[in-house]
């Protein structure tokens, strides 16, 4: 939305695996606790929300949900927590200024169909997901 709307934020990470793959993971402007976790929260800045992953990963621990919390303009911490438990820190991403070559792809992420390794995606949230990620593939054209 327009300044000084509050809108929702979204922040995208891609990590490396093995055998020159990735994985994607989507976060949202949410709040932390046990039932905001889940919930869209507008604001008018990505630095006044904590992001999380909105829905959960399944995982031999349980259903695990991320968050990303930015401690200034340029560290964000990653946590994770098993459903509406404690989170739990387990990196700190450092951002920095990329200029943009002209020539470069845009950059598309999808969590779920590049998911990371040991993050299973539930059927039910991939069917949650499908009309929105179906849409968003199309207006690309992949």
């Amino acid at each position: 939305l327009p300044s000084p709307a509050p809108d929702i934020f979204g922040l995208a990470v891609r990590v490396l695996t093995e055998g020159g793959r990735h994985g994607d993971l989507l976060f949202a402007t949410t709040g932390l606790g046990r039932l905001t976790r889940f919930t869209l929260t507008a604001a008018r800045s990505p630095l006044q929300r904590p992001f999380t992953t909105l829905l959960p990963y399944r995982t031999p621990a349980g259903a695990v949900v991320m968050s990303a919390v930015y401690r200034d303009e340029t560290t964000v911490t990653l946590a994770w927590a098993i459903a509406s438990g404690a989170w739990h820190p387990f990196a700190e991403l450092l951002l920095h200024e990329n200029p943009v070559d002209e020539a470069d792809a845009p950059l598309q992420f999808d969590p779920v169909i590049n998911a990371l390794p040991g993050l299973e995606t539930y059927d039910w949230v991939r069917r949650l997901r499908a009309p929105a990620y179906h849409t968003a593939r199309r207006s690309r054209g992949s």
